[in-house]
C-alpha cells in the first residue's frame, strides 16, 4: 500500500489503472488481487441492499437523481438519515457531497463503483484531513507571498482574500471548478495522501490569471471569475500546480 501511495504521489497514474488504484488506496478493494472478485461481489450486494432499503422506506424512487441517491445511501450508512418528513434542501456539507458525486459520476461509469468511491473518498478526506482544511487558506496566503506578493497585496487591499472560494477549492476538492480530465489528476494526489496539493492548485489558478485579477477591484468580481474559470487551460494549470507542490513539499509520502 505504501509503495502504491508513493508511486501515486510521485508519478501520474495511467488512466487505464486509475480507478483500480483508487479502489485499493481507499480500502474498497484489498491490496492482494486474489480476493478482488470476492470483495467486489460483497460491495455490490451491500450497495443493492442499501438501495432496496431506501426504496422500501420511500426515500428514493425512479425519478430521484443518482447523486441524491448516493447522498441518501451515505446518510443511511453514516446513521444520519433524516426523517422523510424532515428532508429539506441540502445544507452546505451535503452540497459538498453532491458536488463530489457529480464529478465522480463523470469519471466512473459503474454506479456501484461510483458510490463506493464517493463514500470512501469523502470519509477518508474528512478523517485524514479534517483538521488541516481550516488552515489551508493561510497556507495559500503564505505560498502566494513567496510567488507573487503584488497579487497578494492586491487581494488583501481589495478585501478579496477573505472571500476567495475556499469551500469550492478545499472542501469540494475543485469538484465543479475543474473539468474531470484535470480534476482526476488532483484527486490522485489527495487519495494517495496529500491535501496540500489543493493549496497549489488554488495558487496556480491565481498565478495563471494574475493580470486579470489585478484588474478587478471588487471582491464579488474576483469570486465570480474564480468560480467559473476558463476550462481549456486547466490541464496546464494542474501540471504547474504539481510542479509547485513538488518544489515546496518534495515527494515525501503522505505530505499533508
Amino acid at each position: 500500500m505504501e509503495k502504491l501511495s508513493t508511486f501515486s504521489q510521485r508519478f501520474p497514474l495511467p488512466s487505464m489503472y486509475r480507478i483500480h488504484v483508487w479502489k485499493v488506496l481507499l480500502g474498497i478493494l484489498p491490496p492482494h488481487s486474489d480476493s478482488h472478485a470476492l470483495v467486489g461481489g460483497y460491495r455490490k450486494e451491500q450497495y443493492q441492499d442499501i438501495l432496496k432499503g431506501l426504496e422500501v422506506m420511500r426515500y428514493i424512487n425512479s425519478s430521484t437523481p443518482s447523486t441524491h441517491i448516493y447522498l441518501r445511501m451515505f446518510q443511511l450508512e453514516s446513521q444520519v438519515l433524516p426523517r422523510c418528513s424532515e428532508t429539506s434542501a441540502p445544507d452546505e456539507e451535503n452540497e459538498d457531497f453532491l458536488s463530489i458525486s457529480r464529478a465522480m459520476e463523470e469519471i466512473v461509469d459503474d454506479p456501484v463503483d461510483c458510490y463506493w468511491l464517493i463514500k470512501c473518498f469523502v470519509n477518508q478526506f474528512h478523517t485524514k484531513f479534517g483538521d488541516s482544511i481550516p488552515h489551508l487558506p493561510k497556507s495559500l496566503e503564505h505560498y502566494l507571498s513567496q510567488e507573487e506578493p503584488r497579487l497578494l497585496n492586491h487581494l488583501k487591499n481589495s478585501g478579496t482574500l477573505a472571500q476567495l472560494p475556499y469551500s469550492l477549492w478545499f472542501r469540494r476538492c475543485f469538484a465543479g471548478c475543474l473539468p474531470e480530465s484535470s480534476l482526476q489528476r488532483v484527486w490522485d494526489k489527495v487519495i494517495s495522501g496529500s491535501c496540500k496539493i489543493l493549496v497549489f492548485v488554488a495558487l496556480e489558478i491565481l498565478l495563471s490569471y494574475k493580470i486579470m485579477l489585478m484588474g478587478i477591484n471588487r471582491p464579488e468580481g474576483v469570486v465570480k471569475f474564480l468560480c467559473n474559470i476558463p476550462q481549456e487551460n486547466t490541464d496546464a494549470i494542474v501540471t504547474k500546480a504539481i510542479d509547485l507542490w513538488h518544489k515546496y513539499c518534495g515527494t515525501l509520502i503522505h505530505a499533508v
